[in-house]
């Protein structure tokens, strides 16, 4: 399909972490087929988690054994330890599985110890063996949490996540995501670091991955956009943020709603390759997953008329 930015759906993992209570897992399933339907290159599937920590994730390898095979299409799952990758590396030998794999830092100590359970240092040693246990088999995604600011810290020196970046290169990761975790970001300093970033590292793909926390989430995935970036995260109805059981940052926490970032795209002549007549049928299927109105403005009052039309010179 002709796009212009790549848009990972992420409503299956970083949505549904934040759910107290299981989705089944063939219904889990059929919503990852119909976001690949879609026209989605990157999708979220899940995450091999400790079901003790996030029991909506206990299914992750029946779930990726339900998923077949599709060109062009990455299925990304989240790893914490090196266990995590040796369970991805035996399902993908298996036949099945992800082909990338999520590796996560955070910009600051203070999100790190009350997040990952280690220090910065500690959290670094783990993702230094889970890059080496991997061993080029997965398109590996390294995400720098709370790079715009830590709701425990305040702001994060843009100096630290550049490190972090550089860090993540020396491991032979392509890709690399910002977290604007809690919703602290703004777009000039979207603007900024993102060209810092491009500037220094022109081999990585970067990747945005804003929260709607305080209603910034669009403006701010613009700034992205202005910086030249073309990868971009969302979920369904603006859901997630962060595992059920593992709390912090207050009031709404979820991501930018997939229906809404797709119309401001596609209403700007930024095109998405995502199939505009079946957007909502997939938003109303992802709301009536959770049985409840979500927080998409898209699902309530549709797309914009304007979208899908070529912007004019």
């Amino acid at each position: 399909m002709t796009r212009d930015v790549i848009l990972c759906e992420c409503y299956a993992r970083d949505g549904l972490q934040h759910e107290p209570q299981f989705i089944a897992t063939p219904v889990k399933a059929g919503l990852i087929q119909r976001f690949a339907d879609l026209g989605f290159e990157r999708v979220e599937a899940t995450s091999y988690s400790n079901p003790k920590v996030v029991p909506q994730f206990a299914d992750a390898s029946v779930l990726l054994a339900m998923l077949p095979r599709r060109a062009g299409v990455w299925y990304k799952a989240t790893c914490a330890n090196v266990r995590a990758v040796e369970r991805a590396l035996h399902d993908l030998d298996a036949g099945y599985g992800a082909n990338e794999i999520s590796l996560l830092v955070s910009a600051s100590e203070s999100h790190s110890q009350r997040n990952l359970k280690r220090s910065r240092q500690d959290q670094w040693d783990n993702i230094a063996a889970m890059a080496g246990r991997a061993a080029g088999r997965f398109r590996m995604v390294g995400t720098i949490s709370v790079a715009f600011g830590c709701p425990f810290e305040g702001a994060v020196d843009a100096g630290r996540v550049l490190d972090d970046a550089r860090r993540f290169a020396g491991l032979g990761v392509d890709v690399v995501t910002l977290g604007d975790t809690t919703g602290m970001a703004a777009p000039a300093a979207v603007r900024s670091l993102y060209r810092q970033l491009r500037q220094e590292f022109p081999q990585l793909a970067l990747v945005a991955h804003f929260h709607d926390t305080r209603g910034t989430g669009l403006v701010n995935y613009v700034a992205a956009l202005e910086a030249g970036v073309r990868h971009f995260d969302s979920a369904f109805g603006g859901v997630g943020g962060h595992p059920d059981k593992v709390k912090y940052g207050g009031g709404h926490t979820g991501n930018v709603a997939t229906e809404d970032l797709v119309s401001l795209f596609e209403s700007m002549g930024v095109r998405t390759g995502l199939d505009l007549a079946a957007l909502l049928d997939v938003s109303r299927l992802c709301r009536d997953t959770l049985g409840r109105e979500l927080h998409s403005r898209v699902a309530a009052s549709g797309l914009n008329p304007l979208a899908g039309q070529r912007a004019q010179p």
